[in-house]
């Protein structure tokens, strides 16, 4: 896929994330691939990538002979992810301290610094794309190639909600904030702090749980009316 194509896949993948988390597409709506052919005003070529996009996260269900179908995820359901992607990342923010490569070490201050643009103008999906590069770097710094599978895999499951939390006000700057902290310790070499710092920066707790109850709740009030 080019370069081009893979950016409308991302964009019609993004804009059918937002319509299921709103609750403007419910569980058990069907995807139909011509309405969204002309909604994005595109061949089936895109829809199909991005909706093999969305089966892979989860989010929607590919029935041979069917279609593709909204699958549903509850709260509950979403905050038992959230645990584990908060210890798998941990784990690989610590072994990451202590494997880390010489030019990984430059990559992970380089996907850091790639962080402020996004950051100064507030775009919080954009933000979210260069947040992912920076994870990406520790996934491969830990050395553990089926560990680095495993988080990878439920990253992308969470995607959506990972991008909605950074749309709390001030989120992308702790996030930035949160970011500058685990790269001091992980080059430090402080195989504890990183995980530690890592498991807090991903975990869903305190305030942040309430703020994310709460905006899936209003998104979903809002949609339905």
């Amino acid at each position: 896929m080019t370069t081009a194509a893979a950016r409308t896949s991302r964009h019609i993948c993004d804009a059918i994330e937002d319509d299921v988390v709103t609750g403007k597409l419910p569980p058990g709506t069907k995807l139909d691939e011509a309405s969204l052919c002309r909604r994005f005003d595109v061949s089936r070529t895109p829809i199909r990538e991005a909706l093999r996009f969305l089966s892979e996260r989860g989010m929607v269900e590919l029935i041979r002979n069917r279609g593709a179908f909204v699958v549903e995820m509850t709260v509950p359901q979403l905050i038992e992810m959230f645990e584990v992607m908060a210890e798998l990342e941990g784990m690989c923010g610590r072994l990451c301290a202590r494997r880390i490569t010489a030019e990984l070490r430059e990559e992970l201050r380089s996907a850091h610094e790639s962080c402020c643009a996004a950051k100064r103008d507030d775009d919080a999906d954009e933000y979210y794309y260069h947040n992912e590069a920076f994870h990406d770097v520790i996934y491969r710094g830990c050395q553990n190639s089926f560990l680095a599978e495993q988080a990878g895999a439920l990253r992308r499951r969470l995607q959506a909600y990972r991008r909605m939390q950074l749309r709390f006000p001030k989120r992308i700057r702790d996030s930035y904030d949160e970011h500058q902290a685990i790269v001091d310790a992980i080059i430090s070499g402080a195989e504890s702090q990183a995980e530690a710092l890592l498991r807090d920066h991903v975990l869903i707790q305190g305030e942040r749980f309430a703020d994310f109850v709460a905006m899936i709740g209003n998104e979903s009030s809002q949609a339905s009316r």
